[in-house]
């Protein structure tokens, strides 16, 4: 028996395997595929999404009440349909039967001016600032006539079940809805992650049927009489295990996985302490604190809104960023991806830059409402930085330091009178820091 046929026997084999992996891997890039096309680009990727149309101010419309009603659509989808729906509220009221609540001689200069509106004592207006946390309503340089157009739209849309959005739905164009989108994306991944499971099967006992078919030919070759010295070589070798330990080349390339095995668990150690000083991570939208906070001199509190009343600073959403960004720079990529999250009905996926372990207690507003610390004071030169990153060291040790050196701010509050009295007897001369007050005992951060 020609030995080329027994040669062939582990190419076979191998061919076989590789054409099922072949095929798996073309079947989950399909999926993949799909899946994108269907779902479409998710927020804080690099495309994003086209704002709603809108008829630039100045251009009023024309004809009957069916034109009026078409124009304030597009009006109201370009410069409300951000913070206001008809029938619900959203980030402001629901306007459905603002012309039963205000007059359109009220309306008018509300739009234009809000804020000068609330300035001038009206009671409505006072109410109504006060009762959505004193949130600004930018300014529009719409007219009359459009103004009018978008009333006209509202009471046209009062009653009606909510339709289609820019937040959530396809518009004239025919785009996708992007809920439908995500539904039939998680559908199709479904059906392939079936498929795949059933390849392996299939696969797994392709691979058993073709090792007992070909113990069964070794058997049935051992048999015969007519095989030459070099056939029954071929037949008979066995794998040795011993030459593969032996191996220089894999001693390597054991020793190379165990180091860097050891080096990722001693990073994530060090990682889990929080010696991240330096962290920069990419966010999915290039956010400038040097242009908000350094330049434009925006506080803290208007993004951060909690950073002054609560233990954590909040990531501010995405209506946050809407309350200038819906007349500023709104062809800009960066913003359009904010405009994709809100379609989405998604939070954009920011990247947490510091994160203290769950060990630890801190409370933003003991420190920013009650010691009157200024965000730079942990958080470094924040006003300067194009992409933020971690300043501080943020460790038990650095923390300690701190409480020992800072003194507190007891100034007009009476909850330290007492205690700054008796400090003073005790140790005349030396200032009332925080680990006085036992800001360095244990059972401050830890309990």
């Amino acid at each position: 028996m020609n030995s080329n046929r027994l040669r062939s026997l582990p190419q076979l084999l191998l061919a076989l395997l590789l054409t099922f992996a072949g095929a798996q891997q073309a079947l989950a890039q399909a999926g993949s595929t799909a899946d994108v096309k269907t779902q479409g680009v998710a927020p804080g990727a690099t495309a994003g999404a086209t704002p709603a149309l809108a008829v630039a101010p100045g251009a009023a419309p024309a004809g009957g009440d069916a034109a009026a009603i078409a124009a304030g659509d597009a009006l109201f989808k370009g410069n409300c349909a951000q913070c206001h729906a008809v029938n619900e509220q959203v980030v402001g009221p629901a306007l459905g039967g603002i012309t039963k609540r205000r007059p359109i001689s009220w309306i008018l200069p509300w739009v234009k001016n809000s804020s000068k509106v609330v300035a001038s004592g009206d009671a409505y207006a006072v109410e109504l600032y006060n009762k959505f946390n004193k949130q600004q309503m930018p300014s529009f340089a719409l007219s009359d006539k459009e103004i009018t157009s978008i009333v006209a739209y509202v009471t046209s849309q009062e009653g009606r079940p909510a339709g289609p959005t820019v937040a959530n739905a396809a518009g004239a164009d025919g785009k996708a809805d992007a809920t439908g989108g995500a539904e039939a994306g998680a559908s199709t991944g479904k059906y392939v992650d079936i498929l795949l499971i059933v390849l392996v099967v299939v696969l797994i006992v392709l691979v058993v049927t073709l090792v007992i078919i070909g113990n069964l030919m070794k058997d049935v070759l051992r048999g015969r009489k007519d095989l030459d010295g070099r056939d029954v070589e071929i037949l008979e070798q066995r794998f040795d295990w011993s030459k593969l330990y032996r191996s220089p080349v894999m001693r390597g390339i054991v020793g190379t996985v165990f180091a860097l095995v050891l080096l990722y668990e001693g990073v994530q150690s060090v990682m889990a302490v929080g010696l991240t000083q330096g962290y920069q991570p990419t966010q999915p939208i290039a956010f400038s604190h040097k242009l908000h906070a350094g330049e434009h001199q925006i506080n803290c509190a208007y993004c951060h809104t909690s950073v002054y009343k609560a233990k954590s600073a909040n990531i501010p959403s995405a209506n946050i960023c809407m309350n200038c960004h819906s007349q500023i720079k709104t062809e800009s990529p960066e913003i359009k991806k904010i405009y994709r999250a809100i379609e989405r009905k998604q939070p954009i996926q920011w990247v947490r830059v510091h994160n203290l372990p769950d060990l630890a207690y801190f409370n933003h507003s003991q420190h920013t409402q009650v010691a009157g610390l200024q965000c730079q004071t942990c958080h470094g030169p924040i006003q300067n930085m194009e992409v933020v990153y971690q300043y501080s060291a943020l460790t038990m040790g650095w923390c300690i330091n701190c409480h020992r050196e800072m003194p507190i701010n007891s100034k007009d509050n009476k909850y330290y009178d007492n205690l700054v009295k008796l400090h003073d007897t005790k140790n005349a001369g030396a200032p009332f820091t925080v680990s006085s007050n036992g800001g360095t005992e244990c059972s401050k951060c830890h309990y």
